[in-house]
């Protein structure tokens, strides 16, 4: 099952990625005017590749938080951590007195 969700989540960053990439830039976030070439495209196709990057996105998430869950049950220490800060303390050697 996890190595299932690991491909998957590998195929839908991929595919995330090719989608951001291929989006028209609109230019007003580093401050570039809005070209006369913007208009020349419909807006039914950017709009279909925002809602398919929402929707991929969405699905991203969903598997990356399903492979943490999946996964989390092989990360689970069998001891404690102060189990192991006891053991070191007493090795700890005694501070000297001067006398």
């Amino acid at each position: 099952m996890e190595n299932i969700l690991l491909v998957l989540n590998i195929v839908l960053a991929f595919i995330l990625v090719l989608l951001v990439l291929m989006q028209k830039s609109e230019g007003g976030a580093l401050g570039i005017g809005v070209s006369q070439e913007s208009y020349m495209f419909s807006r039914t196709a950017g709009n279909f590749m925002t809602k398919a990057t929402a929707v991929v996105a969405t699905l991203f998430i969903i598997c990356s938080l399903a492979l943490t869950i999946v996964s989390r049950d092989e990360v689970t220490p069998n001891t404690s951590v102060l189990d192991t800060v006891e053991e070191k303390s007493e090795d700890t050697p005694a501070i000297p007195d001067n006398n």
